[in-house]
This record gives C-alpha cells, sequence and structure tokens, in this order.
C-alpha cells in the first residue's frame, strides 16, 4: 500500500521540515513575516508549494540582507 503525502501540512509538520520551534511558526504567523497558511475550522495548514516559495524569497548573498 502507498502511502499518500499530502499537500498540506499542520505546524508541527512545518516547523519540523524547517528546522524551528513550533511555538516559532506561532509567532512568525501572528506577526505575519512567515509563509502563507490556511486556517480551516480553527486549524492551521501549510501549503508544500508555499514554503518552498517563501524560502526562496528568503534566500540572501550576504548576513546584511543582500537577496540572492
Amino acid at each position: 500500500m502507498t502511502k499518500h503525502r499530502s499537500d498540506f501540512l499542520d505546524t508541527a509538520e512545518t516547523a519540523q521540515i524547517l528546522r524551528l520551534k513550533k511555538h516559532t511558526m506561532e509567532n512568525m504567523r501572528c506577526i505575519g513575516n512567515g509563509p502563507i497558511f490556511y486556517k480551516l475550522g480553527g486549524r492551521v495548514f501549510y501549503r508544500r508549494a508555499d514554503l518552498r516559495r517563501w524560502l526562496a524569497q528568503a534566500r540572501r548573498r550576504s548576513s546584511s540582507g543582500e537577496k540572492a
């Protein structure tokens, strides 16, 4: 049996993929500097494609903030 990989991830799964703490994801969501998310019935989900896009925008060439 093949396990279907969902396109949607919860906060804990997203934090694990990004190697961040769940609390960090929650803080980023509150201040609006994290990846786009979906709120469905009180639960929060992230799409894998949105995470890839957000990560691409976060690329830098130097610590001073020059974008890659």
